[in-house]
């Protein structure tokens, strides 16, 4: 399992602060959860921004969230991996 390339405070939620309980997976889906450990594209969360917390306030059940976690994935790896075109065959898609 990689470290994360997204953040250097692996203790803290990467979204609001607080001591993170877990790791998200900024691209997921049926195999991406384990490109995304390989290739570092985690960050550290707390459980009420992952997915206890409200709806509005969580990444996971909510649309805008969860598009602009995938977002940023790809951003990230385009900025410190590869192409927008190895994203697109690794990832299967682009989101950006």
């Amino acid at each position: 399992m990689s470290r994360s390339i997204v953040t250097d405070y692996e203790g803290i939620c990467f979204f609001c602060g607080k001591e993170a309980e877990g790791k998200h997976h900024l691209i997921f889906g049926t195999g991406k959860r384990e490109l995304c450990d390989k290739d570092g594209l985690t960050v550290p969360i707390c459980n009420g921004c992952h997915n206890l917390g409200e709806a509005s306030s969580r990444v996971h059940g909510n649309p805008m969230a969860e598009k602009l976690s995938k977002m940023l994935g790809q951003a990230v790896y385009e900025g410190r991996i590869g192409t927008r075109e190895e994203f697109r065959k690794r990832y299967g898609k682009s989101y950006l």
